[in-house]
Protein backbone atom coordinates (compact mmCIF):
# COMPACT_ATOMS: atom_id res chain seq x y z
CA UNK A 1 0.00 0.00 0.00
CA UNK A 2 1.02 3.62 -0.48
CA UNK A 3 -0.09 6.38 1.91
CA UNK A 4 0.82 9.95 2.79
CA UNK A 5 2.19 10.75 6.24
CA UNK A 6 -0.34 11.78 8.94
CA UNK A 7 2.22 14.20 10.38
CA UNK A 8 1.57 17.94 10.65
CA UNK A 9 1.76 20.31 7.70
CA UNK A 10 5.26 21.48 8.69
CA UNK A 11 6.73 18.03 8.06
CA UNK A 12 7.77 16.79 4.61
CA UNK A 13 5.47 14.63 2.50
CA UNK A 14 6.16 10.90 2.94
CA UNK A 15 5.25 8.05 0.60
CA UNK A 16 4.86 4.66 2.26
CA UNK A 17 4.80 1.12 0.83
CA UNK A 18 4.76 -2.37 2.43
CA UNK A 19 5.52 -5.73 0.76
CA UNK A 20 6.05 -9.28 1.99
CA UNK A 21 9.06 -11.14 0.57
CA UNK A 22 9.36 -14.91 0.70
CA UNK A 23 13.00 -15.64 1.41
CA UNK A 24 12.75 -19.12 -0.18
CA UNK A 25 11.29 -18.40 -3.61
CA UNK A 26 11.93 -14.61 -3.62
CA UNK A 27 8.28 -13.95 -4.41
CA UNK A 28 6.09 -11.08 -3.22
CA UNK A 29 2.53 -11.03 -1.88
CA UNK A 30 0.20 -8.76 0.07
CA UNK A 31 0.61 -8.38 3.82
CA UNK A 32 -2.73 -10.05 4.56
CA UNK A 33 -1.59 -13.32 2.93
CA UNK A 34 0.51 -14.44 5.91
CA UNK A 35 0.88 -13.59 9.60
CA UNK A 36 3.17 -16.36 10.88
CA UNK A 37 6.43 -14.69 9.75
CA UNK A 38 7.95 -18.10 9.00
CA UNK A 39 10.57 -17.57 6.31
CA UNK A 40 9.07 -14.22 5.41
CA UNK A 41 10.55 -10.73 5.37
CA UNK A 42 8.54 -7.53 5.54
CA UNK A 43 9.94 -4.90 3.19
CA UNK A 44 9.05 -1.27 3.89
CA UNK A 45 9.78 1.53 1.40
CA UNK A 46 9.75 5.02 2.88
CA UNK A 47 10.27 7.96 0.50
CA UNK A 48 10.99 11.22 2.36
CA UNK A 49 10.63 14.33 0.23
CA UNK A 50 11.89 17.89 0.91
CA UNK A 51 14.78 16.28 2.75
CA UNK A 52 16.76 19.51 3.06
CA UNK A 53 13.96 21.07 5.14
CA UNK A 54 14.89 19.02 8.21
CA UNK A 55 16.67 20.78 11.05
CA UNK A 56 19.70 19.48 12.93
CA UNK A 57 18.84 16.87 15.62
CA UNK A 58 15.28 16.52 14.29
CA UNK A 59 13.93 12.97 14.36
CA UNK A 60 11.12 11.36 12.39
CA UNK A 61 9.07 8.21 13.03
CA UNK A 62 7.54 6.25 10.18
CA UNK A 63 4.04 4.80 10.04
CA UNK A 64 3.61 1.60 12.11
CA UNK A 65 3.85 -1.74 10.33
CA UNK A 66 3.24 -5.30 11.53
CA UNK A 67 5.67 -8.23 11.47
CA UNK A 68 4.53 -11.58 12.88
CA UNK A 69 1.74 -9.85 14.84
CA UNK A 70 4.05 -7.24 16.42
CA UNK A 71 4.07 -3.50 15.71
CA UNK A 72 7.24 -1.80 14.52
CA UNK A 73 8.30 1.55 13.06
CA UNK A 74 11.41 3.16 11.59
CA UNK A 75 13.15 6.02 13.40
CA UNK A 76 15.51 8.30 11.48
CA UNK A 77 17.60 11.35 12.33
CA UNK A 78 18.03 12.94 8.87
CA UNK A 79 20.75 15.35 10.04
CA UNK A 80 22.27 13.02 12.67
CA UNK A 81 21.54 11.89 16.24
CA UNK A 82 22.82 14.56 18.65
CA UNK A 83 23.31 11.91 21.38
CA UNK A 84 26.01 10.18 19.32
CA UNK A 85 27.70 13.34 18.07
CA UNK A 86 28.21 12.05 14.52
CA UNK A 87 27.67 13.86 11.21
CA UNK A 88 25.75 10.97 9.69
CA UNK A 89 22.24 9.91 8.76
CA UNK A 90 21.06 7.72 11.69
CA UNK A 91 18.50 4.89 11.24
CA UNK A 92 16.92 2.62 13.86
CA UNK A 93 14.19 -0.03 14.12
CA UNK A 94 11.80 0.80 16.97
CA UNK A 95 9.15 -1.23 18.84
CA UNK A 96 6.12 0.97 18.18
CA UNK A 97 4.06 -0.07 21.22
CA UNK A 98 6.91 -0.53 23.72
CA UNK A 99 5.29 1.75 26.32
CA UNK A 100 2.18 -0.47 26.46
CA UNK A 101 3.90 -3.88 26.67
CA UNK A 102 3.93 -5.90 29.94
CA UNK A 103 6.92 -5.93 32.29
CA UNK A 104 9.78 -8.17 31.17
CA UNK A 105 8.81 -8.22 27.49
CA UNK A 106 11.35 -9.09 24.82
CA UNK A 107 11.17 -9.35 21.05
CA UNK A 108 13.73 -10.66 18.54
CA UNK A 109 14.21 -9.40 14.98
CA UNK A 110 16.84 -9.59 12.26
CA UNK A 111 16.69 -6.55 10.01
CA UNK A 112 18.49 -4.40 7.50
CA UNK A 113 18.26 -0.87 6.13
CA UNK A 114 19.14 0.61 2.75
CA UNK A 115 19.39 4.17 1.47
CA UNK A 116 18.78 3.68 -2.23
CA UNK A 117 20.97 5.18 -4.93
CA UNK A 118 18.12 6.21 -7.24
CA UNK A 119 20.49 6.40 -10.21
CA UNK A 120 22.04 2.95 -9.80
CA UNK A 121 20.57 0.66 -7.12
CA UNK A 122 23.76 -1.42 -7.07
CA UNK A 123 25.53 1.53 -5.42
CA UNK A 124 22.98 1.75 -2.57
CA UNK A 125 24.19 1.95 1.05
CA UNK A 126 23.00 -0.98 3.17
CA UNK A 127 23.62 -2.50 6.60
CA UNK A 128 22.23 -5.62 8.35
CA UNK A 129 22.04 -6.62 12.01
CA UNK A 130 19.89 -8.43 14.59
CA UNK A 131 18.78 -7.63 18.12
CA UNK A 132 16.73 -8.81 21.11
CA UNK A 133 14.56 -5.79 21.87
CA UNK A 134 13.41 -5.11 25.44
CA UNK A 135 12.26 -2.27 27.72
CA UNK A 136 15.84 -0.97 28.12
CA UNK A 137 16.60 -1.19 24.39
CA UNK A 138 13.30 -0.65 22.52
CA UNK A 139 15.14 0.63 19.44
CA UNK A 140 18.32 -0.57 17.73
CA UNK A 141 20.18 0.33 14.57
CA UNK A 142 22.96 2.48 13.17
CA UNK A 143 23.97 5.93 14.46
CA UNK A 144 26.53 6.28 11.66
CA UNK A 145 24.60 4.74 8.77
CA UNK A 146 25.68 7.14 6.01
CA UNK A 147 27.95 10.19 6.20
CA UNK A 148 26.29 13.44 5.13
CA UNK A 149 29.19 14.09 2.74
CA UNK A 150 28.23 10.90 0.85
CA UNK A 151 24.48 11.39 1.23
CA UNK A 152 24.64 14.88 -0.30
CA UNK A 153 27.20 14.01 -2.99
CA UNK A 154 25.60 15.19 -6.28
CA UNK A 155 27.41 12.39 -8.14
CA UNK A 156 25.39 9.81 -6.18
CA UNK A 157 21.64 9.24 -6.28
CA UNK A 158 20.95 9.15 -2.55
CA UNK A 159 19.20 12.54 -2.69
CA UNK A 160 17.36 13.01 -5.96
CA UNK A 161 15.04 15.99 -6.38
CA UNK A 162 15.55 16.54 -2.61
CA UNK A 163 14.00 13.12 -1.88
CA UNK A 164 15.57 10.19 -0.02
CA UNK A 165 14.33 6.61 -0.44
CA UNK A 166 14.77 4.46 2.70
CA UNK A 167 14.04 0.72 2.75
CA UNK A 168 13.74 -1.57 5.78
CA UNK A 169 13.74 -5.39 5.76
CA UNK A 170 12.44 -7.03 8.96
CA UNK A 171 11.90 -10.67 9.97
CA UNK A 172 11.26 -12.39 13.31
CA UNK A 173 12.40 -15.73 11.88
CA UNK A 174 15.53 -17.04 13.64
CA UNK A 175 16.98 -18.59 10.47
CA UNK A 176 20.58 -17.40 10.24
CA UNK A 177 21.24 -14.60 7.74
CA UNK A 178 17.67 -14.60 6.43
CA UNK A 179 18.03 -10.83 5.92
CA UNK A 180 21.26 -10.20 4.02
CA UNK A 181 22.99 -7.42 2.07
CA UNK A 182 22.65 -9.51 -1.11
CA UNK A 183 18.87 -9.78 -0.61
CA UNK A 184 18.58 -6.01 -0.21
CA UNK A 185 20.58 -5.20 -3.35
CA UNK A 186 18.83 -7.83 -5.51
CA UNK A 187 15.22 -7.29 -4.38
CA UNK A 188 14.55 -4.62 -7.00
CA UNK A 189 16.66 -5.92 -9.88
CA UNK A 190 15.31 -5.53 -13.42
CA UNK A 191 13.36 -8.74 -12.89
CA UNK A 192 11.66 -7.42 -9.76
CA UNK A 193 11.63 -3.65 -10.38
CA UNK A 194 8.91 -1.96 -8.28
CA UNK A 195 6.35 0.60 -9.36
CA UNK A 196 7.96 3.05 -6.98
CA UNK A 197 11.30 2.80 -8.82
CA UNK A 198 9.55 3.33 -12.16
CA UNK A 199 7.74 6.32 -10.68
CA UNK A 200 11.04 7.87 -9.58
CA UNK A 201 12.50 7.53 -13.08
CA UNK A 202 9.37 9.03 -14.64
CA UNK A 203 9.56 11.99 -12.29
CA UNK A 204 13.20 12.59 -13.22
CA UNK A 205 12.41 12.36 -16.95
CA UNK A 206 9.52 14.82 -16.59
CA UNK A 207 11.66 17.31 -14.70
CA UNK A 208 14.46 17.07 -17.28
CA UNK A 209 11.99 17.77 -20.10
CA UNK A 210 10.59 20.81 -18.31
CA UNK A 211 14.03 22.31 -17.62
CA UNK A 212 15.33 21.91 -21.19
CA UNK A 213 12.48 23.62 -23.08
CA UNK A 214 12.76 24.38 -25.91
CA UNK A 215 14.24 20.91 -26.57
CA UNK A 216 17.33 21.83 -28.59
CA UNK A 217 19.57 19.19 -26.98
CA UNK A 218 18.78 15.43 -26.86
CA UNK A 219 16.35 14.48 -24.05
CA UNK A 220 18.90 12.09 -22.59
CA UNK A 221 22.45 13.28 -23.50
CA UNK A 222 25.27 10.76 -23.30
CA UNK A 223 28.40 11.27 -21.22
CA UNK A 224 30.34 12.02 -24.43
CA UNK A 225 27.78 14.70 -25.39
CA UNK A 226 28.22 16.42 -22.03
CA UNK A 227 32.04 16.14 -22.04
CA UNK A 228 32.29 17.62 -25.56
CA UNK A 229 29.94 20.49 -24.65
CA UNK A 230 31.79 21.53 -21.49
CA UNK A 231 35.25 21.07 -23.03
CA UNK A 232 34.20 23.41 -25.85
CA UNK A 233 32.73 25.87 -23.35
CA UNK A 234 35.92 25.82 -21.25
CA UNK A 235 38.11 26.43 -24.34
CA UNK A 236 35.93 29.34 -25.37
CA UNK A 237 36.16 30.94 -21.92
CA UNK A 238 39.93 30.44 -21.71
CA UNK A 239 40.40 31.94 -25.19
CA UNK A 240 38.74 35.18 -24.05
CA UNK A 241 41.28 37.86 -23.25
CA UNK A 242 40.86 38.34 -19.50
CA UNK A 243 43.11 41.00 -17.99
CA UNK A 244 44.14 40.15 -14.44
CA UNK A 245 45.63 42.91 -12.33
CA UNK A 246 48.55 42.46 -9.99
CA UNK A 247 46.24 43.18 -7.05
CA UNK A 248 43.96 40.31 -8.12
CA UNK A 249 46.99 38.02 -8.45
CA UNK A 250 48.17 39.01 -4.96
CA UNK A 251 44.72 38.34 -3.55
CA UNK A 252 44.64 34.93 -5.22
CA UNK A 253 48.09 34.12 -3.84
CA UNK A 254 46.94 35.21 -0.37
CA UNK A 255 44.10 32.66 -0.56
CA UNK A 256 46.61 29.96 -1.41
CA UNK A 257 48.81 31.07 1.44
CA UNK A 258 45.85 30.92 3.83
CA UNK A 259 45.06 27.37 2.69
CA UNK A 260 48.67 26.25 3.10
CA UNK A 261 48.64 27.47 6.71
CA UNK A 262 45.96 24.88 7.44
CA UNK A 263 46.76 21.24 8.12
CA UNK A 264 45.89 18.90 5.23
CA UNK A 265 42.98 17.43 7.22
CA UNK A 266 41.59 20.85 8.21
CA UNK A 267 41.79 21.94 4.59
CA UNK A 268 39.90 18.80 3.50
CA UNK A 269 37.18 19.39 6.11
CA UNK A 270 36.86 23.07 5.20
CA UNK A 271 35.61 22.21 1.71
CA UNK A 272 37.35 25.30 0.27
CA UNK A 273 38.27 23.69 -3.04
CA UNK A 274 36.06 25.96 -5.19
CA UNK A 275 37.57 29.34 -4.05
CA UNK A 276 41.07 27.93 -4.60
CA UNK A 277 40.14 26.72 -8.07
CA UNK A 278 39.22 30.32 -8.93
CA UNK A 279 42.50 31.53 -7.41
CA UNK A 280 44.48 29.13 -9.62
CA UNK A 281 42.55 30.36 -12.69
CA UNK A 282 43.45 33.97 -11.84
CA UNK A 283 47.11 33.09 -11.46
CA UNK A 284 47.00 31.18 -14.76
CA UNK A 285 45.63 34.28 -16.52
CA UNK A 286 48.08 36.72 -14.94
CA UNK A 287 50.83 38.11 -17.17
CA UNK A 288 54.10 37.21 -15.42
CA UNK A 289 56.33 39.11 -17.80
CA UNK A 290 56.26 42.20 -15.56
CA UNK A 291 57.19 40.27 -12.39
CA UNK A 292 60.27 38.50 -11.05
CA UNK A 293 58.40 35.16 -11.19
CA UNK A 294 60.00 32.77 -13.68
CA UNK A 295 58.07 30.64 -16.17
CA UNK A 296 59.23 27.54 -14.28
CA UNK A 297 57.81 28.91 -11.02
CA UNK A 298 54.56 29.68 -12.80
CA UNK A 299 54.32 26.10 -14.07
CA UNK A 300 55.04 24.69 -10.60
CA UNK A 301 52.35 26.94 -9.13
CA UNK A 302 49.73 25.82 -11.65
CA UNK A 303 50.62 22.16 -11.14
CA UNK A 304 49.90 22.51 -7.42
CA UNK A 305 46.11 22.57 -7.90
CA UNK A 306 45.74 18.81 -8.32
CA UNK A 307 48.51 18.07 -5.79
CA UNK A 308 46.67 20.13 -3.18
CA UNK A 309 43.47 18.09 -3.57
CA UNK A 310 45.31 14.79 -3.70
CA UNK A 311 47.32 15.47 -0.53
CA UNK A 312 44.22 16.63 1.34
CA UNK A 313 42.35 13.46 0.32
CA UNK A 314 45.26 11.28 1.40
CA UNK A 315 45.46 13.02 4.77
CA UNK A 316 41.73 12.60 5.37
CA UNK A 317 41.96 8.91 4.45
CA UNK A 318 44.87 8.46 6.87
CA UNK A 319 42.89 10.01 9.73
CA UNK A 320 39.90 7.82 8.89
CA UNK A 321 42.05 4.69 9.00
CA UNK A 322 43.51 5.73 12.36
CA UNK A 323 40.07 6.42 13.80
CA UNK A 324 38.83 3.02 12.70
CA UNK A 325 40.87 1.33 15.41
CA UNK A 326 39.29 3.55 18.07
CA UNK A 327 35.81 2.74 16.78
CA UNK A 328 36.51 -0.99 16.85
CA UNK A 329 37.96 -0.67 20.35
CA UNK A 330 34.78 1.04 21.51
CA UNK A 331 32.71 -1.72 19.90
CA UNK A 332 34.78 -4.36 21.64
CA UNK A 333 34.34 -2.69 25.03
CA UNK A 334 30.58 -2.42 24.50
CA UNK A 335 30.23 -6.10 23.61
CA UNK A 336 32.40 -7.12 26.57
CA UNK A 337 30.31 -4.96 28.91
CA UNK A 338 27.08 -6.51 27.60
CA UNK A 339 28.50 -9.99 28.07
CA UNK A 340 29.47 -9.18 31.67
CA UNK A 341 25.97 -7.88 32.35
CA UNK A 342 24.44 -11.02 30.84
CA UNK A 343 26.62 -13.29 32.98
CA UNK A 344 25.52 -11.45 36.14
CA UNK A 345 21.87 -11.46 35.10
CA UNK A 346 22.04 -15.14 34.15
CA UNK A 347 23.20 -16.03 37.65
CA UNK A 348 20.52 -13.82 39.18
CA UNK A 349 17.82 -15.53 37.15
CA UNK A 350 19.29 -18.95 38.02
CA UNK A 351 18.96 -18.06 41.71
CA UNK A 352 15.39 -16.84 41.14
CA UNK A 353 14.50 -20.12 39.43
CA UNK A 354 15.73 -22.10 42.44
CA UNK A 355 13.61 -19.99 44.77
CA UNK A 356 10.56 -20.55 42.61
CA UNK A 357 11.20 -24.30 42.60
CA UNK A 358 11.28 -24.25 46.42
CA UNK A 359 7.96 -22.41 46.45
CA UNK A 360 6.47 -25.07 44.18
CA UNK A 361 7.42 -27.78 46.69
CA UNK A 362 6.20 -25.85 49.75
CA UNK A 363 2.99 -24.31 48.44
CA UNK A 364 1.03 -26.88 46.46
CA UNK A 365 -1.98 -24.56 46.20
CA UNK A 366 0.16 -22.09 44.18
CA UNK A 367 1.61 -24.67 41.80
CA UNK A 368 -0.06 -23.36 38.65
CA UNK A 369 0.93 -19.73 39.28
CA UNK A 370 4.50 -20.62 40.26
CA UNK A 371 4.98 -22.81 37.18
CA UNK A 372 4.01 -19.90 34.92
CA UNK A 373 6.54 -17.67 36.66
CA UNK A 374 9.23 -20.36 36.35
CA UNK A 375 8.60 -20.83 32.61
CA UNK A 376 8.90 -17.08 32.06
CA UNK A 377 12.26 -16.98 33.81
CA UNK A 378 13.55 -20.00 31.90
CA UNK A 379 12.54 -18.31 28.66
CA UNK A 380 14.54 -15.25 29.72
CA UNK A 381 17.55 -17.50 30.42
CA UNK A 382 17.32 -18.96 26.93
CA UNK A 383 17.07 -15.49 25.44
CA UNK A 384 20.17 -14.42 27.36
CA UNK A 385 21.94 -17.59 26.22
CA UNK A 386 21.10 -16.97 22.54
CA UNK A 387 22.10 -13.33 22.77
CA UNK A 388 25.36 -14.18 24.52
CA UNK A 389 26.26 -16.80 21.91
CA UNK A 390 25.73 -14.31 19.11
CA UNK A 391 27.78 -11.64 20.86
CA UNK A 392 30.53 -14.18 21.65
CA UNK A 393 30.80 -15.09 17.96
CA UNK A 394 30.88 -11.39 17.04
CA UNK A 395 33.61 -10.76 19.64
CA UNK A 396 35.72 -13.67 18.36
CA UNK A 397 35.38 -12.42 14.77
CA UNK A 398 36.46 -8.96 15.87
CA UNK A 399 39.50 -10.32 17.72
CA UNK A 400 40.61 -12.32 14.65
CA UNK A 401 40.92 -9.11 12.64
CA UNK A 402 42.39 -7.09 15.49
CA UNK A 403 45.96 -7.32 14.18
CA UNK A 404 44.74 -6.07 10.78
CA UNK A 405 43.09 -3.00 12.34
CA UNK A 406 46.23 -2.22 14.37
CA UNK A 407 48.48 -2.60 11.29
CA UNK A 408 46.18 -0.37 9.27
CA UNK A 409 46.23 2.31 11.96
CA UNK A 410 50.07 2.15 12.12
CA UNK A 411 50.34 2.50 8.34
CA UNK A 412 47.89 5.41 8.44
CA UNK A 413 50.03 7.22 11.02
CA UNK A 414 53.10 6.87 8.75
CA UNK A 415 51.09 8.12 5.78
CA UNK A 416 49.95 11.12 7.79
CA UNK A 417 53.56 12.07 8.60
CA UNK A 418 54.54 11.72 4.92
CA UNK A 419 51.66 13.99 3.88
CA UNK A 420 52.54 16.57 6.51
CA UNK A 421 56.16 16.62 5.27
CA UNK A 422 55.06 17.15 1.66
CA UNK A 423 52.57 19.76 2.81
CA UNK A 424 55.34 21.63 4.68
CA UNK A 425 57.53 21.75 1.58
CA UNK A 426 54.67 23.21 -0.44
CA UNK A 427 53.96 25.73 2.32
CA UNK A 428 57.60 26.84 2.32
CA UNK A 429 57.53 27.26 -1.45
CA UNK A 430 54.42 29.49 -1.31
CA UNK A 431 56.06 31.56 1.43
CA UNK A 432 59.19 31.98 -0.70
CA UNK A 433 57.29 33.54 -3.61
CA UNK A 434 54.90 35.74 -1.64
CA UNK A 435 57.12 38.76 -1.86
CA UNK A 436 57.69 38.37 -5.59
CA UNK A 437 54.13 39.08 -6.70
Amino acid sequence: MEVNSKSGSNLPKVIWKIEILNAVDDGSKSQSDSEDGNGEIIKVSWRVENFSSFKKDQKLYSENFTVDGNKWRILIFPKGNKNTGVDHLSIYLDVADSMNLPHGWSRYAQFGFAVIDQIDRRNSAEKVTEHDFNAKEPDWGFSSFLAHSELEDPKRGYLLNDACLVEAYVSTDTTEDLVSRELILETDSDKHKTKEADGVKAAIDNQTTMKTEPAIEPEDPTKDDMNIFFSSLESKLLSSKIVVSQEEAKEALAKLDEAMNMTPVDFYNSGNFSPLKQAFKILASFNYSSTTLTVEQKNVLLAMEESLKELANRAAKAVEDKNQLSEKESMKLTITHNLDSNVVRYKEVESDVKQVEQKLAAFHEQVEEAEKERESMLAEQKGIFRSSKRMKVELEALEKKWAEYEAKAEAAEKEEKTVEAEWGRMKDFISSIKGKI
